[in-house]
């Protein structure tokens, strides 16, 4: 974590030198003062934690506080940002330096057009106006709703301060500047060009900077499977097997895609409350792709755990809520089966606890029936989310995840339909109802999922 270089305080006293502070005998309100002409020539971003607390820059954020540096500054009354009259104090004021902070109640993308990213200075007999680039906080992306989209596609790309997204560069430099751009700026969307072949991040540009998604946009390099030419899927008695696929309903280009509840489920009435369907699993053992350290050659073993997901795509065409739940396990060792189960959580009981549960429609407690419309979508589930890598388990490595695979009895990767009653609480249970709808997933891969933080500043140090 960085160190705090200079106490605020003390920085503020050490700034404010040669400053002149006001009181009732003070000229700062005289007529030649208020008369004398006022420019502005630099402004400086004051950060008192910055390797550079005091740098001059060509845009600002709300909540920072900024140095206007140019003559006649003593004397001014009032200094409107983006036309908001924004508050200062006259004790840091001189006639060629005076500070001001950005109040969060400034406007910007919603700014009148006549004064977005200006600086007025205003007394009695003079002003003055200074283009200068006022931005809210920094933008970042939460989720990418659709990582591995065919040509063609929506994907849309969710976070905060997003306004007025303009340009987005692809894996391999390709842009895109056909955007459509969330008025409040928690998205933007695009539609997937043609002759993208590199993974990587999307970077866009917007009125608050830059943002870069994590590095798992079209990123299949450490594939699970796609039931077509990656992963093998296994075959026993207790899972389904390749005749058990199906067509990619949605006739996408995703090829054979598998149905949470195979057809032959749903033809006998679908599955009742209490029970599960058979699992869907990869080969395993002997099947070489079922080691996972093929994939450090893209992903380091080192990589913590929580810098790591699990993604897949799923079509569901309509509101599914109120019962089910799908459960994904890393090996084949599941002995029960369920939200809040043995092997979905951090646990010391057994050796691997190495599954989590996916129940779309509960959300915060409330059952909020979820649906993909008529598209495929990517959900992205960190490694963090099943059970012995879970935050409380402390930090685990990407090293650790595959040795217990490795270690395990049987590292099959796996995934089935559960339709047990989900006990959210003691005080609130969902009861499990039949359940007879259809859940299509396919290209199970694991993914590169660190957040990327952009620093407006590149040459901006970080302290040990």
């Amino acid at each position: 974590m960085k160190k705090l270089k200079y106490i605020w305080t003390l920085y503020l006293v050490l700034l404010s030198i040669g400053f002149i502070a006001c009181n009732e005998d003070d000229k700062y309100f005289d007529k030649d003062v208020q008369n004398s002409p006022i420019t502005i020539s630099k402004i400086y971003l004051e950060d008192a934690e910055s390797t550079v607390p005091d740098r001059e820059v060509t845009f600002a954020r709300l909540g920072q506080i900024i140095r206007i540096e140019g003559s006649g500054l003593y004397g001014v009354k009032t200094v409107y940002i983006n036309g908001y009259d924004t508050y200062f104090n006259r004790t840091y004021v001189s006639d060629k330096s005076m500070l001001v902070q950005l109040n969060s109640k400034i406007p910007v993308t919603d700014a009148e057009e006549s004064v977005r990213n200006t600086i007025r200075l205003v007394k009695d007999g003079a002003e003055t106006v200074y283009e200068f680039t006022i931005r809210a906080a920094s933008p970042t992306i939460s989720n990418i709703d659709n990582t591995l989209p065919q040509v063609g596609e929506k994907v849309i790309v969710y976070g905060n301060n997003l306004q007025e997204t303009n340009k987005i560069t692809l894996p391999g430099g390709i842009e895109v500047t056909d955007i459509t751009s969330d008025e409040d700026g928690e998205w933007y969307s695009f539609i997937m060009p043609a002759d993208v072949t590199e993974s990587g991040s999307i970077t866009s540009e917007g009125a608050n900077g830059i943002a870069i998604t994590p590095a798992c946009f079209n990123n299949n390099d450490c594939y699970v499977i796609n039931f077509d030419e990656k992963g093998v899927l296994g075959s026993w008695s207790a899972t389904y097997s390749s005749t058990d696929l199906v067509d990619d309903p949605l006739n996408s280009g995703r090829g054979k895609v598998a149905m949470l509840i195979p057809q032959s489920r749903l033809d006998e009435g679908g599955v009742k409350a209490g029970e599960r369907t058979l699992v869907w699993f990869t080969a395993g053992n002997d099947e070489p792709t079922d080691d996972w350290t093929r994939m450090t050659s893209f992903i380091p073993e080192n990589t913590q755990a929580s810098q790591i997901a699990l993604q897949f795509d799923t079509y569901i065409p309509e509101a599914w809520g109120g019962t089910g739940q799908m459960e994904i396990t890393l090996q084949n060792n599941l002995s029960n089966y369920g939200y809040g189960s043995v092997e979905t959580t951090f646990t010391t009981s057994i050796d691997y606890p190495t599954a989590m549960v996916w129940v779309p429609w509960l959300v915060d407690g409330e059952n909020v029936p979820y649906t993909t419309g008529d598209r495929w979508v990517t959900i992205t589930i960190p490694l963090t989310k099943f059970g012995k890598y879970s935050d409380e388990g402390g930090s685990h490595t990407f090293a650790e995840v595959i040795s217990d695979r490795n270690a395990g009895s049987y590292r099959n990767f796996g995934f089935l339909f559960c339709n047990s009653d989900l006990k959210y609480s003691e005080e609130l249970t969902f009861e499990a109802s039949n359940f007879n709808q259809k859940l299509y997933v396919d290209n199970f891969r694991i993914v590169p999922n660190a957040n990327i933080t952009v620093s407006d500043y590149p040459d901006e140090e970080s302290a040990e």
